[in-house]
This record gives structure tokens, sequence and C-alpha cells, in this order.
């Protein structure tokens, strides 16, 4: 049984609110964290002032190191109008946190990403936290080793056991639901959902599972080959709260796959693009008005249940897609006649009876 205060109520708010307009998650964690300009000496904070290795560019160690930078960025997102905020624990799993030699931490990470999010959003008031499980710097299907294509670096079960670890730490944290994102192996995620329903079969009581894709470039697939609907067949027995796309594209470039899902999917749809493609320096040049114009007409078009943005949006992103969106009416999900759906890299339906 569930004895975090007030989650039940909040799971039931938020689905309320799917219903009822769009809801707006907030922007990209990087792109604040490094418009902070930290140094070694600002990441390492006084906790880990003699750790052995650096630090730098760890983004999810300031959960301890510095959580008043962390509740700031939260603070600034809800400011500007998101309804939903993601923990600051996107490589908080035993596996990303390896390169820094802090898989130890990794269900501390979790926990007190979850706890500094849970009172941001408490402070504002009938907001909800999302617990951002990102997709570890491994892949289960692909070999890193362009003569062996049988070589893998990581396996289903030590994936899942480090899933399960991180989803663990959130719901203990105080998360509303469970974010699977920027999805790249398909593999990589049915480990983490397998690992979330394990877990919830432990604890005795669930909370909303959200998962999302990356489509990798203008393919139109994952970096593992699946196209949209493909990854959908293979991951719908998850019974998601919401599926959708996030990352790699800007909105121009992204609007065929989430409408992909869209048409295929009988659960909410989310996108939060990139701010566009990276320019020669790595930043982003796409500007709240620009990418605005795409997503509303994405909603006009009635594809979106959940915006937001990804790498290179802030709070003046986010504040923008929340005032374009007021108003406009959620994606109904649609009726989808049963029949048999398989998934390679491409979808297979076979016509049910």
């Amino acid at each position: 049984m569930d004895r975090f205060p007030g989650r039940v109520e909040r799971i039931a708010a938020l689905k309320a609110a799917l219903d009822e307009r769009i809801l707006v998650i907030d922007g990209a964690a990087g792109t604040y964290i490094q418009a902070c300009s930290l140094d070694e000496a600002g990441y390492r904070g006084r906790r880990f002032a003699n750790w052995p290795r650096e630090l730098r560019g760890n983004n999810d160690v300031l959960i301890l190191s510095r959580p008043d930078i962390v509740r700031a960025m939260h603070d600034a997102y809800l400011k500007a109008g998101a309804d939903i905020i993601e923990t600051n624990t996107f490589s908080s799993t035993s596996i990303a946190q390896g390169d820094y030699g802090m898989e130890a931490l990794a269900r501390e990470l979790n926990v007190e990403g979850a706890r500094l999010a849970r009172a941001a959003a408490d402070a504002a008031g009938g907001k909800f936290v999302a617990g951002a499980i990102g997709p570890t710097n491994r892949t289960a299907s692909i070999s890193p080793d362009v003569n062996d294509p049988s070589t893998r670096n990581v396996d289903f079960e030590t994936l899942a056991a480090a899933y399960g670890e991180a989803a663990r730490g959130l719901i203990e944290g105080g998360a509303d639901a469970l974010l699977i994102e920027t999805i790249f192996d398909t593999l990589n995620a049915k480990a983490a959902i397998y690992a979330v329903h394990e877990l919830f079969e432990e604890l005795g009581f669930e909370i909303p599972l959200m998962l999302s894709v990356t489509i990798t470039d203008q393919s139109g697939r994952t970096l593992s080959g699946q196209t949209p609907e493909a990854f959908w067949n293979a991951v719908r027995h998850a019974r998601p709260l919401s599926v959708g796309v996030n990352c790699a594209l800007g909105p121009d470039l992204m609007r065929p796959y989430v409408a992909d899902l869209a048409r295929v999917a009988d659960c909410r749809v989310s996108a939060y693009p990139n701010a566009g493609l990276p320019n020669a320096f790595g930043g982003y040049d796409e500007t709240p008005e620009r990418m605005t114009a795409h997503l509303r007409e994405w909603a006009e078009s009635g594809l979106l249940n959940i915006v937001g943005g990804c790498c290179g949006t802030t709070p003046a992103h986010i504040a923008a897609f929340a005032d374009a969106v007021s108003g406009l009416p959620p994606r109904r999900s649609p009726t989808i006649p049963r029949a048999m759906r398989l998934s390679g890299l491409e979808a297979f339906t076979l016509a049910g009876p």
C-alpha cells in the first residue's frame, strides 16, 4: 500500500487534468544548468570536494552537491507554467553514474532528486512530479564493436537491476509518475518496463508510467531501427499513461512521428522537441516564438495531451508553450480495433476477427 502523503489523490488529479486540457511538462535541465557556468568546484560542492574523479558535466550530482541550483530550476519551470516537472535524474542509474565512480549513489540520487522536485511542486500548488529515467549510456541491441556484431557491453538483467533501483528511489522520494524517456533502444526500454512492473508487484501498488521515444534522424526510426508504430507495438503491453517523442529533432522535423503515435496509441500522447538541431557550436537556435508556431498547430490538429521542451529549451520556451496551448482541447485517444499487432523494425498487423 502506498503511504506517501497525497500521492493517490495527485495521481487522480493528474488523470482528471489530462482529460480536461493539454498539460505542460518542463524544459531542459542541461540547458538551465549549463547557463549556471559551474566549474569543477561548482559541481563538487562541499560534499564531493575530494572525490577522486572529475565531476564537471555530471548534472545529476548537483542534487547532492548543489540542491539550491536544482530547486531553483524546478521553481523557474513551475513559474513559467509547467504542470509537470521532471526530476533531475536522467543519468541517475548505477550504469550511467559508473563514469564518475558514483554507482553506489544511484539510489540516493533518485530519492533526493524526487524529494527536491516534490517540494517545489507542492510549494507551487497542484503540480505533478515525473520521475525521470534516462536510457543509460549502454545499448542492449547494438554492438559497440564494429568488427563483432554479437558483442554487447550490457545485458537485460543488468539494465533491469539498474532501472529498478532508480525507480524504487523515485517512488520513495515522492514521484507521481515514472517517465522512461529518450528511448533510443526498445530493448533497454523493455528492461525498464520489466523492472518497474516487478517493483510494482513487490510494493503492492502502482504509479503511472510514461514512455517517450527518440527518433534519431529523418529516417524516422530509433537508433535500434524501429519506426514509431513498431515501437508502440513493442511497449503497448506496459499500459502507459502516455507515450510520446522527445529529443533529437526540432519541432519542424518531429511532427510526422508525433502524428504516427497519435494515430495508433490508445493512451495520451506527449511531445517535447529540442530547440532545433545543434548549431556549429553545440547550441540551439530555435526561439520560443518559432517553436510555438509549430506546437500550437500540433495542438490544434489534435495531436497532443502533454507538451514541453527538451535540449535547448528554457523557462521562456515553456512559458510560450503554455500560453500557446491554453484553452485548446486535448487529443482524444482513438478506439483501436482489436487485432494482432507485432513489431520488428516495422509494425505488422494481422486483421482481427
